[in-house]
Order: structure tokens, then sequence, then C-alpha cells
């Protein structure tokens, strides 16, 4: 067994490709309409599907904005050098919910940063 992918629902599916490729610097893997469900779905990530956990963004036709609600957590993301990620994720718009630094009580450097529907993304220094 393996996890496959995360889902998330977004308000505007272009904006959050964009987010993901040109500011993560994921790959769109595939995008499907499904004019019957009035949904589209987007496929992004590190690498093929085949080997990689990926995220799935799910546009359904019409909604534009969801409620986050107070279960959901966070995507953690590893990356070589936090404070570097931040810097370019900063430089291309991104925004910085918590700047690198070390974590509470512990000392692996982490950062956290926000999609454009709001969902939190955690850097991880590898």
């Amino acid at each position: 067994m393996r996890i496959l992918h995360t889902m998330l629902r977004t308000g505007d599916l272009q904006r959050s490709i964009d987010f993901y490729t040109e500011v993560l610097g994921m790959k769109l893997l595939r995008r499907q309409d499904y004019p019957e469900g009035k949904f589209t779905l987007a496929f992004l990530g590190y690498g093929d599907e085949s080997t990689h956990t990926v995220i799935e963004l799910t546009y359904n036709w019409g909604v534009e904005t969801y409620e986050m609600g107070s279960a959901y957590g966070h995507i953690a993301i590893e990356v070589d050098d936090v404070y570097a990620a931040v810097e370019r994720i900063q430089a291309k718009g991104g925004k910085i919910l918590r700047a690198a630094g070390p974590m509470n009580a512990g000392t692996t450097i982490i950062a956290f940063v926000e999609d454009p529907d709001g969902y939190p993304i955690e850097l991880i220094g590898a």
C-alpha cells in the first residue's frame, strides 16, 4: 500500500495550478474535465504518479470559496534549504504564514506558507 494523493478543493483552478507549479515548483501531471459532474481535476507533483504522492486539485464548477474547517492541518514538503525556499516563494508573491526558523521545542528548521485557497503548507528542512 502507499498514499496516492491528497485532494484539495479550489475556488480558482488556474490560480492554484499557477501557485503549485510556478511558486512551489511542481509539475502539472494531468488535468481532466468532467462535464456531467460539473467538476475538473488536476494532479500536480514533483514526480510521476506511479512513484510519488501527488496533490489533486478539485474545482467544482461555479464554487469560488470553501470553509476550511478546524480539523484540517497542513501539507508538508521537504526542501533542501527552508530559508532559501521562503525567499524564493516570497519573491514569487507567495504568502508566508511563519518565517523560517527552528520548530517550537526542537531544532528542525521549518516555515509555513499558504496556498491561494488558504491551505497551509509546511516546509521542512532536509
